[in-house]
């Protein structure tokens, strides 16, 4: 599980797989009792949710489009020549 960054107690990261044929780019956020996953584009918006209050949620999606280049990056130097 490549981890992009780690950011006000949430993990930012991908999964090895993210099916097949791959998933558009995103990231999944996560804390030990609450995850979500991101969509990149067409802007950040969320996939879904589980036990993130909607305060944390809107902080997070700042997080993702402030970040956005930097997990676009780590998405294609990761899956870089396995399509």
């Amino acid at each position: 599980m490549p981890v992009v960054f780690r950011q006000s107690g949430w993990r930012f990261h991908f999964f090895a797989y993210e099916g097949s044929p791959r998933e558009p780019i995103h990231v999944h956020v996560a804390k030990p009792d609450a995850d979500a996953k991101v969509w990149l584009y067409p802007e950040p918006r969320v996939a879904y949710n589980h036990g993130i209050n909607a305060r944390d949620m809107r902080m997070i999606l700042e997080i993702v489009t402030l970040h956005t280049q930097e997990i676009e990056e780590a998405w294609h130097g990761f899956f870089a020549g396995t399509d």
